[in-house]
């Protein structure tokens, strides 16, 4: 473990000497993630990338993408684009990434299931905006808005997830 590492903790993630209120999947977390279980899955899991809605904030880091109008996630464990970014049109299941809330204004990836994703383990664990304090994720981690974006302009992409 680094500094530099997202290590959560029964009160939060501790980051850079910090601790973070966040919230996690409805179902806990589990060691056996499969998709739409609502688990935050166990283990370490690198930063892949970050994406934002440049219609509404300002890019976070260099390194982040725009989310467009018709960019979506694949959680069809059918398709062999399982797990990751798709464009609509789509007829598969799927979620928008460009959601009417807030809570996919800034979203850090991460690696799990991914790059070469196994059917009906899960997808789109991601970092994100949460709706209120307690109320859980389908599986992600989120955070009140300001410490979201804190975290973004802090973290590297050798940051690490670490879920115990």
């Amino acid at each position: 473990m680094t500094p530099n590492d997202l290590v959560l903790t029964p009160k939060g993630v501790r980051f850079a000497q910090e601790l973070f209120p966040c919230t996690v999947g409805k179902s806990g977390i589990s060691s056996d993630k499969r998709e739409g279980d609502g688990a935050t899955p166990r283990g370490i899991h690198r930063i892949t990338g970050m994406l934002y809605r440049a219609d509404r904030i300002a890019r976070p880091v260099s390194w982040a993408r725009p989310i467009g109008p018709r960019d979506l996630w694949s959680d069809d464990a059918e398709r062999p684009d399982y797990n990751s970014q798709v464009k609509m049109p789509y007829p598969y299941s799927h979620e928008v990434l460009r959601r009417p809330d807030p809570l996919y204004d800034l979203v850090i990836l991460t690696d799990w299931n991914w790059p070469n994703a196994i059917a009906n383990k899960g997808s789109a664990i991601f970092i994100h905006q949460w709706r209120r304090p307690g109320f859980a994720t389908e599986g992600c981690i989120a955070f009140r808005r300001d410490h979201l974006h804190e975290i973004a302009r802090r973290i590297t992409q050798s940051t690490r997830l670490i879920v115990r």
